[in-house]
């Protein structure tokens, strides 16, 4: 988990990793938009090699949620 979250704040300018928990809802973060949300499907492509799509972004409200979601796509 520690290195999802890693991964995830990478996505953003300026994010600290220490700031977000797996329970950091992470559409109410300030950065969060659109365009977040593909560079997640990105990165959850490019470093976990799953496919993610918009519908497991829906189904997701936390930073755990999402790595959660990845792990039961491998």
């Amino acid at each position: 988990m520690n290195e999802f979250i890693e991964k995830f704040a990478e996505i953003f300018d300026d994010m600290d990793p220490a700031t977000l928990s797996g329970d950091t809802n992470f559409r109410e973060l300030d950065d969060w938009d659109s365009i977040a949300g593909l560079s997640v499907i990105g990165m959850v492509d490019e470093e976990y090699g799953v496919t993610f799509g918009a519908e497991d972004m829906r189904a997701c409200k936390t930073i755990a949620d999402l790595y959660n979601r990845v792990q039961s796509k491998k």
